[in-house]
């Protein structure tokens, strides 16, 4: 049976009838409201773009990365603009006032509603979720570009080295993901100096009791393993190699009891320890990285009976999904090597998280495509799943209510067909095809080029008598 258009009755205008169905499982409507209530940003008179489409809008942002805003609304309302009655096509905003919608918004709803929506999706059924009955959780940070301006400049800053000024400002994020999902649950965005610990040490805000979070030496601390241990969950990361725990008692598999302490000597005095399990391993493969060197772990899991060493060492690794996660948002859902958009820092935190918040509804469908044929979600491919429902958005808006469910069990099997072949074992050097350039690096006099005084053809002149040379 073939699905029926939506029909359209009563007194409604256009802007009320704009829903991004395709993902609403995802993100409900019904949280969008409530967080448009709870915020206070509800517009006492009715807009053309009203703070609810301007909030779907942020989230078809993150979705539609490759075209401009005004396209972005465009595609996200093409399906209704189709069913919609009368003989006059709804014309939708224009750039200026989408700008000034965005920023009338601001940020503080979108991250509202990231907290709100992003949260675990897997279950103890879910391949490579769980390890000990403990879910598994990633934490890891990455620099973002943003784009060249004076205000995102001041705020969140640029690096410098050696030949000269970073060539965009940029910011430091830090992320919280689920292992077997790559869902993002939670998240943050600070200027570029800030350190990757203080946004760790943020994000286990959302640690829960029955998690195991993995981070990498970067993120170790006395505080970090501390808090994360006080919510209820445990931890296992790399250790430093200036970090010397204080020994206490050798285990049969090779891993020992330790003790770490604050690095502040008051707290240190006033007898702050925490007792902690050491793994130390090597990799014996010549031809894989980190070959013969020594890597420690530290982790909360203190039995070796319970808790095999082996089984952590090859587990700890699992902890790279959270840097497949990353791959898909910066390269596969934006543009590869494009900066985000916006042009004030307000803007940037708000786009920042409106990419999160369609990541994780692209990841919700790709895990319910998943469970519903028996699959890992990791065998998905996250490519095509980004392509099917930028695709799904119009039909979604066009079909009658009562056959949404079955156009998003078609959506499931769609997503589902698309699976990725088994990963290869192998190993990347980390390297770049282009590191240098033969152009001279802009500088600050480049902003402020002089510009011509003349058209082009008024600048052109004609020379004579150059066949006597």
């Amino acid at each position: 049976m073939g699905f029926s258009l939506r029909m359209i009755t009563g007194n409604i205008r256009f802007e009320q009838a704009v829903t991004l169905n395709a993902i609403e499982r995802a993100i409900p409507q019904t949280e969008i409201e409530a967080v448009i209530e709870d915020l206070g940003v509800r517009e006492e008179r009715m807009r053309k773009l009203p703070a609810f489409v301007v909030l779907l809008l942020c989230i078809g942002m993150g979705l539609f990365t490759n075209i401009g805003l005004e396209s972005v609304l465009i595609k996200m309302v093409k399906g209704l603009r189709y069913i919609w009655p009368g003989d006059e096509s709804y014309k939708t905003a224009k750039r200026s006032a989408i700008s000034q919608a965005r920023y009338r918004l601001g940020a503080k709803p979108v991250v509202e509603l990231f907290h709100r929506v992003c949260k675990p999706m897997t279950t103890e059924q879910t391949p490579g979720a769980f390890l000990f009955g403990l879910r598994l959780m990633s934490i890891d940070g990455t620099i973002e570009d943003v784009p060249d301006t004076p205000a995102n400049a001041a705020y969140f800053g640029r690096h410098h080295g050696g030949r000269g000024d970073g060539a965009f400002p940029q910011m430091q994020a830090v992320y919280l993901c689920e292992s077997g999902s790559h869902a993002t649950c939670d998240a943050g965005f600070w200027p570029c100096h800030t350190s990757e610990r203080i946004g760790g040490l943020r994000v286990l805000r959302s640690v829960e009791e029955g998690m195991l979070v993995m981070w990498d030496c970067g993120f170790h601390s006395f505080d970090m393993a501390s808090q994360t241990r006080a919510r209820g969950s445990h931890f296992l990361g790399r250790l430093p190699s200036h970090v010397k725990p204080e020994c206490v008692r050798a285990l049969h598999d090779g891993s020992y009891l330790a003790w770490i302490y604050p690095s502040d000597y008051q707290r240190k005095k006033h007898g702050e320890r925490l007792l902690i399990r050491v793994i130390s391993y090597t990799i014996d493969d010549p031809n894989r990285s980190g070959h013969g060197k020594i890597h420690r772990l530290g982790t909360s899991l203190l039995d070796s009976d319970l808790y095999p060493a082996q089984t952590l060492a090859c587990e700890f690794h699992q902890r790279w999904e959270i840097e497949i996660t990353i791959d898909e948002i910066d390269t596969h859902q934006r543009l590869p090597n494009t900066p985000l958009r916006s042009q004030k820092p307000v803007g940037v935190i708000q786009e920042a998280y409106s990419l999160l918040i369609a990541h994780y509804a692209i990841r919700t469908v790709m895990h319910d495509a998943a469970v519903q044929n028996n699959l890992d979600p990791d065998e998905l491919s996250f490519v095509n799943a980004v392509r099917i429902i930028r695709d799904a958005i119009s039909e979604f808006q066009m079909t009658t209510p009562g056959q949404l469910e079955q156009l998003y069990q078609r959506l499931l099997t769609d997503v589902a067909r698309h699976r990725l072949p088994k990963r290869e074992n192998r190993s990347n050097p980390r390297v770049v095809k282009r590191k240098m350039s033969k152009f001279k690096l802009k500088r600050s006099e480049h902003l402020h080029w002089p510009q011509p005084t003349k058209s082009f053809q008024e600048a052109v002149v004609l020379l004579t008598g150059l066949w006597q040379i």
